[in-house]
């Protein structure tokens, strides 16, 4: 990953390059928490910059409820 100062601005060619690492390591399977915790960034800034490169988003772990009848 580039190395990213907490809280720089980062826009152009540098996001463009961050989004495509993010996407493709999304995709292989890391989590939101533990891409951000990689870069240094927040989970919503990993979060938005994914949605803005098109990735389907998965959806939460964990057990579904089922009604009840």
């Amino acid at each position: 990953m580039a190395d990213l100062k907490k809280g720089a601005r980062i826009t152009g060619a540098t996001r463009d390059k961050l989004a495509a690492d993010l996407k493709k390591k999304y995709e292989k399977g890391a989590s939101i928490r533990a891409l951000a915790e990689a870069t240094g960034r927040s989970y919503g800034f990993v979060h938005r910059v994914l949605s803005e490169s098109g990735v389907q988003l998965r959806g939460r772990g964990g057990a579904t409820r089922t009604k009840k009848k």
